[in-house]
């Protein structure tokens, strides 16, 4: 009898480990459907494409007046990234304790990517002069993106044990940064070759926004159909407004080393957020590279990004993900500084620029996220990751507004981009102050042996 047992708990344990490896292959495909939106709409076509449209509205003194506020044309598309943020820290509280106190995760991860992938395939119909229709397609996908992503994140604790985590938060980066890659490569050729296509330049731009949001939404039905709810632990009304995000974060005061992570990772990322949204801009306004010099550049961050993020995972766990973050963002400000001397004209520079950044892109945010799992009590994944999502898409919006703001005071993108480097200076000193063991073990989770 306590041979058969041990047999079927090892049976148990093999059908455990079996579903838990199914389940991670089915998280990998979220990053897989949605970061072809971040590469191809945020990073690539709809900032230089929303800015020439903007500026095609524009009056003579190069002002558009949205709401009957004069805003630089140059400056309309930094601002709508703003904005976005904003309405998804309205929401992302709300969603997140949602989601834990009902257990239903999918459903509401399957509305907000719905509704970020429909708003995106929208963007087929933005032309002519219709920069008010970009702002709002803009503020729709990328509010949305934000609160699937936190939904997305909160399952990491949930599918991994903590020895796991760095690793599958790199693999699904890395899946991430290949289906950018994939996607980017017929981007290309549309765009370099719509002539043969019989496409005009704008058409062929607005297929690829357009074709980012149709693959959003095929692709996420993979993860959809493997992540499966966890019942939850109580099922309390969630509050009303703001008083959700207080009360989240009173829970999160009683762990103040948490908050000092989301402090440090608040402003670093805010760097790194705003550099991959504005780098085209900078690319086509005040280097004067032409569309197909940007997409190539984004191309090899997006191959760069899935070697970096892997290696850099493998650094992890050697030397822990902490440290390896931080040489991160020493990598980060050193690149970004050589950015600001970047030549115009100079397409071979632009691309050691690119990968420089790829080769730390994935990594940073990966092992971010695989490191503030452990810093999530049970129980309370998707609340805490609204918060990590504030900071990380929610709250990375003083970086776009800097921009801009230095963008219209100046008149120079080189201005806007140096302004960036004090986001990582400033990130690396708050998370080198940070007790990660302590915060782990604070949030009642076990300490793993490198960390």
């Amino acid at each position: 009898m306590g041979t058969d047992t041990l047999r079927t708990d090892a049976a148990d344990g093999a059908d455990g480990a079996a579903e838990r490896r199914r389940e991670q292959r089915g998280w990998y495909f979220y990053d897989w459907a949605c970061s072809v939106y971040s590469t191809s709409v945020l990073t690539v076509f709809l900032g230089p494409y929303l800015t020439s449209v903007a500026e095609s509205a524009a009056d003579a003194d190069g002002y558009v007046h949205p709401l009957g506020i004069p805003v630089r044309a140059g400056s309309f598309f930094a601002y709508s990234v703003s904005l976005s943020v904003v309405v998804a820290v309205l929401v992302m509280p709300l969603v997140g304790a949602a989601a834990d106190r009902s257990g239903r995760k999918k459903p509401l991860l399957a509305a907000a990517a719905y509704t970020g992938a429909a708003a995106t395939t929208g963007m087929f119909f933005l032309d002519g002069d219709r920069y008010l229709l970009g702002g709002l397609l803009l503020v729709v996908a990328n509010a949305a993106q934000s609160v699937a992503m936190m939904l997305y994140n909160s399952y990491l604790p949930q599918i991994a044990p903590p020895e796991e985590r760095d690793a599958v938060s790199s693999r699904g980066w890395a899946f991430g940064y290949a289906a950018g890659s994939l996607v980017l490569v017929a981007n290309l050729v549309l765009y370099t070759g719509h002539d043969s296509f019989g496409l005009s330049e704008s058409a062929a731009v607005r297929i690829c926004l357009a074709s980012a949001g149709l693959w959003w939404g095929a692709f996420a039905l993979v993860p959809l159909r493997r992540l499966r709810d966890r019942r939850a632990a109580a099922r309390e009304a969630a509050l009303p407004g703001f008083r959700q995000l207080a009360a989240t974060v009173r829970d999160m005061r009683r762990r103040p080393l948490t908050l000092a992570f989301l402090l440090a990772y608040l402003v670093y990322n805010d760097g790194i957020q705003t550099v991959i949204s504005q780098a085209s801009v900078y690319g086509s306004e005040e280097l004067g590279l032409g569309q197909s010099t940007l997409i190539v550049a984004v191309l090899l961050v997006q191959v760069l990004a899935v070697a970096g993020a892997l290696a850099l995972g493998l650094l992890a766990r050697r030397y822990g993900a902490k440290r390896t973050i931080l040489g991160s963002l020493v990598a980060w400000t050193v690149t970004l500084a050589a950015g600001y001397f970047l030549p115009a004209g100079a397409p071979g520079w632009f691309f050691v620029l690119a990968a420089g950044i790829g080769l730390v892109l994935g990594g940073s945010q990966a092992l971010s996220r695989s490191l503030f799992s452990h810093l999530v009590p049970p129980g309370k994944e998707a609340e805490y990751f609204s918060a990590y999502e504030m900071s990380d898409r929610g709250m990375s919006w003083l970086g776009p507004l800097l921009f801009g703001l230095t963008y219209q005071l100046t008149g120079s993108y080189r201005d806007a981009i140096i302004s960036l480097v004090a986001f990582f200076m400033i990130g690396f000193l708050l998370l080198a102050r940070v007790s990660v063991r302590r915060a782990i073990a604070d949030a009642g989770n076990p300490v793993p042996e490198r960390i």
